[in-house]
């Protein structure tokens, strides 16, 4: 297939035109040009907030794609962009979303994406979700011709190309291989007993690609969470016997978290999904055990930072 993935070099878009690339496509990726490209990639340079400068290196291009991947929308501005440049460029597209769309205290459990309650302001807690749920809303009203589109909504997403940590006050935590080699104890908000499903980038990436031509993939919204289901605390366990050390914990109450940080809400919540529609569509149902990918995902910064 010829796939173009918006942005390619941060942590999902780099995962996903890597897994791509293996798998033997032709990739094209935008970027912004800061940052290095993943190997066999054709990269195009443009920043998508600059008027026009989206659409020049598009119609540059002279291309049509089988699979246009937007990794990096927020907002329905970004989704009314993708629309127009690609109804006419692309047989389908992947909107990537986030599951901050649903309202973290009126969740289901297994939240599926049927009969779901959804942010619906953007204050400074809802800003993330609310916007990304609203490009989902201009997707699906959207002229879209005969262009199919499909939309991910994944969970934490882990792995190497991404810093450790799902949960404030450690989430994606630069020192957070040093802070437990040093015996620190981590602060955990409810002591870390929030549930999660983590998902590995990999994973996610082989997702995306399963749902490309795939019929019963067109025009539908997707969870996209892990196999494993697991207290937050035990992600950081896990990253613990992994470095050979133990695991501290001091307990923040939530009340105090949120108190002073509303901005946590949609964290402090359980995030459990049913993957019963993904499944049922013949996507590539994310398999790998969340000890084995913290593993490799601690080897991996290991391998880069920590020699």
């Amino acid at each position: 297939m010829d796939i173009l993935i918006i942005g390619g070099s941060g942590h999902v878009s780099g995962t996903l035109a890597s897994a791509a690339v293996a798998a033997g496509h032709n990739v094209w990726v935008v970027t912004r040009g800061q940052r290095p490209l993943p190997p066999g990639v054709t990269g195009l340079v443009a920043d998508r907030n600059q008027a026009g400068a989206l659409e020049a290196v598009v119609a540059a291009s002279h291309r049509v794609w089988n699979l246009v991947v937007d990794c990096i929308g927020f907002g329905p501005a970004h989704a009314l962009q993708d629309i127009a440049l690609f109804r006419k460029r692309a047989a389908q597209l992947v909107f990537i979303s986030t599951d901050f769309v649903y309202d973290p205290l009126r969740r289901r459990f297994p939240q599926g994406e049927q009969h779901a309650e959804y942010v619906q302001d953007d204050s400074d807690a809802s800003k993330y979700g609310h916007q990304k749920r609203l490009a989902e809303i201009a997707l699906a009203e959207g002229d879209t011709g005969t262009m199919a589109w499909t939309v991910f909504r994944p969970c934490h997403i882990y792995g190497p190309t991404s810093e450790l940590g799902c949960l404030p006050f450690h989430g994606r935590d630069a020192k957070l291989i040093d802070k437990l080699r040093a015996g620190e104890a981590l602060k955990l908000v409810g002591g870390g007993h929030f549930l999660q499903q983590p998902i590995l980038a990999g994973d996610l990436a082989l997702a995306i690609l399963s749902a490309a031509g795939n019929p019963l993939a067109r025009n539908r919204v997707y969870n996209a969470a892990g196999p494993d289901i697991i207290e937050s605390r035990e992600y950081y366990r896990i990253v613990a016997r992994a470095l050979g050390v133990g695991l501290k914990v001091e307990e923040v109450p939530v009340a105090d978290a949120l108190a002073a940080h509303p901005e946590m809400a949609p964290f402090l919540c359980h995030r459990i999904y049913s993957l019963d529609e993904m499944k049922s569509a013949g996507l590539s149902a994310p398999a790998t055990p969340i000890a084995e990918g913290l593993r490799l995902h601690t080897e991996g910064l290991l391998a880069r930072r920590y020699r």
